[in-house]
């Protein structure tokens, strides 16, 4: 794991103080540089593979050069495969060998995730390339001829100082987070998840190549034997966990929480390796699942740490939080990730995770509806019932209740905007408020994603599962993850995002992922085989943060402050008096929801005040 940035044709000065500081905690082992004609290439090294002088970077091997971000887990399988001889055991050296074999072929080949750029001096031609879910971070700023990419949004901003995209930031407050490309700056572009640039470094001629489309394997629906698929999963888990363990020379541990994915991996992980430290997190006040996790800790002899956390230096530590992603956030739990990657990295520097399950097998409870209902082609009936209902009925304030969930599933079945629909059911901020805005979201891209998607012969299920994969997971949840373990010079792998795991997982039929109304029943019928009984029919919950309390207690004075300052930059976007009103409570809407909208809001000040 790593940080890596670099320039093509790039005429003003660089310190190579300035990047190797703005990434040393995704690197503090190592920093390199290198440069040629128009080119230059930064690197700082979180060293896990290769620990000596011979896994430096950036590489160089026979005219090419790369700087690397990530892991290839399984390339020590493609050398004896491909016949590829060397003395380093290097997988920055196996990607510069495959590609003098294949070229960019190469990446379908790859069981890992990466983000790097590759020079090829001899013909004068850069590659920048991610992994299939994105779980390694690559921004590009490209302006006429000129390109700068950095692993991050902050380092990026400084040595460029792009202007900000005012359109770019309504879409963010409406969506909760900044969609595929899109970035809060002019110029500036996030490369999308299996996807690369080929760039001529002379001309500054540039092509994005999509080289892996998850949608692929969506449309090609399978109808294996239930048990047989149950016995492939669990073969294809376990060498999805083994590969990340095989994968370092530092010892590995895992998260643990009482739930059925990152209990699974627990499970794999500890057959293959003698006293695994897990980590599970206890916080006051919410749902306590540590009892559950100490169970299979004990199942499994792992070397067990509770990690509680009271967040009492919160208001000390917020800005700092949202400010690390470049970018606004909104999701809160990027709170308890950045504590328990501080906590964790106490102990270990590579730590396993369950991320991508619950977009891969259905494991929200939002999933369900959607098995039974056509919610992206709603009835005449549908709607019209729906607004009613929810015009009538209480606003709902419980977030893990019945009545909650009803709710919800009513409001979004009132609409018949596609992009309504999925943000009601997914971050749930403005839809319904549009008004409020003094330039109306533009949301070309993901309006253009879903009426694409709509239109696949595929379930309603498939449809929603991809667009969550390809927005939520994506855009959100791995960056949050990424930015909170780098943060303390953690790695995070993630055995659901495994090469076979996003080829095998799609195409199960809906009735795999949920049966009636319990979500991934495949992981649970799987889950029988390792975890403790108890555990296998918990309901899906994830961090249970308190928001409302934080909005309403910890956080108000700071929220507060920011909201009302006089030079704030969401007035530009949308009405202050809205968030005055809802600062008052005057605007009809649940507790939950409106503390989600003033932390949406609170964090794109915090992000502005402190580029």
């Amino acid at each position: 794991m790593c940080g890596i940035f670099g320039t093509i044709n790039y005429e003003y000065p660089i310190e190579n103080s300035m990047i190797f500081n703005g990434l040393l905690h995704r690197g503090p082992d190592e920093q390199g540089h290198y440069s040629l004609y128009n080119v230059n290439l930064y690197h700082t090294r979180l060293a896990i593979q290769d620990l000596s002088v011979t896994g430096q970077q950036p590489m160089e091997h026979n005219g090419l050069v790369i700087v690397f971000n990530g892991e290839i887990y399984n390339h020590m399988e493609l050398r004896e495969k491909y016949g590829l001889k060397a003395s380093s055991n290097s997988d920055t050296l196996t990607i510069l060998m495959m590609f003098e074999l294949m070229g960019m072929d190469m990446l379908e080949e790859f069981d890992g995730m990466f983000a790097f750029a590759l020079y090829d001096t001899l013909n004068f031609r850069m590659y920048l390339a991610r992994d299939r879910a994105g779980k390694k971070p690559l921004y590009v700023y490209n302006k006429a001829k000129t390109f700068v990419f950095s692993s991050e949004l902050n380092v990026l901003y400084k040595k460029c100082r792009p202007e900000i995209d005012y359109s770019s930031l309504a879409d963010y407050l409406y969506v909760g987070h900044h969609y595929r490309k899109a970035t809060p700056y002019l110029f500036v572009n996030e490369l999308e998840n299996g996807h690369y640039l080929k760039i001529d470094t002379l001309t500054g001629l540039c092509d994005d190549v999509c080289w892996f489309k998850i949608e692929d394997y969506y449309k090609a629906e399978r109808y294996p034997d239930y048990t047989d698929a149950v016995t492939q999963l669990d073969g294809i888990l376990k060498t999805a966990v083994k590969r990340r363990i095989d994968s370092s020379d530092l010892d590995v541990g895992s998260f643990l929480s009482g739930g059925i994915d990152s209990g699974l991996v627990t499970a794999m992980a500890a057959e293959q390796t003698s006293k695994l430290k897990t980590f599970t997190v206890k916080v006051p006040g919410s749902f306590d699942e540590s009892a559950l996790a100490e169970k299979v800790a004990k199942k499994y002899g792992t070397d067990h740490t509770v990690v509680e956390i009271d967040f009492s230096d919160l208001t000390n530590d917020i800005e700092k939080i949202i400010s690390n992603h470049g970018e606004p956030n909104s999701d809160n739990s990027a709170i308890p990730s950045y504590y328990v990657a501080r906590e964790a990295k106490k102990h270990i520097t590579v730590v396993l995770n369950g991320d991508g399950a619950d977009e891969l097998f259905g494991g929200y409870r939002r999933y369900v509806p959607f098995k039974h209902v056509d919610f992206f082609n709603p009835s005449q009936f549908t709607r019209i019932s729906s607004r009613i209902l929810t015009s009538l009925l209480p606003v709902a304030n419980q977030k893990q209740s019945n009545y909650t969930y009803i709710y919800r599933l009513l409001k979004f079945g009132g609409y018949s905007d596609l992009v309504k629909i999925y943000c009601s059911a997914s971050s749930d901020l403005f839809v319904g408020f549009e008004d409020v805005f003094l330039e109306k979201p533009k949301m070309k891209v993901i309006s253009s994603d879903l009426a694409r998607i709509n239109d696949y012969s595929i379930s309603p299920l498939k449809k929603l599962l991809l667009m969550d994969f390809d927005s939520m997971l994506f855009s959100r949840l791995l960056t949050k993850m990424d930015i909170a373990t780098m943060a303390h010079s953690l790695e995070g792998r993630s055995p659901f995002l495994a090469k076979e795991v996003l080829e095998f997982a799609p195409g199960l039929p809906d009735n795999f992922k949920i049966k009636k109304l319990q979500t991934k029943d495949i992981l649970r019928t799987l889950g029988k085989k390792y975890l403790p009984a108890e555990l296998i029919e918990q309901p899906k919950r994830g961090f249970e943060i308190p928001l409302k309390k934080w909005v309403d207690h910890e956080l108000k004075e700071i929220i507060n402050t920011y909201l009302m300052a006089p030079d704030n930059l969401y007035s530009k976007i949308i009405k202050k008096d809205f968030i005055m009103d809802l600062i008052a409570r005057k605007i009809k809407i649940s507790d939950e929801r409106r503390a989600k909208i003033l932390f949406c809001v609170f964090s794109l000040e915090v992000w502005h005040k402190n580029l």
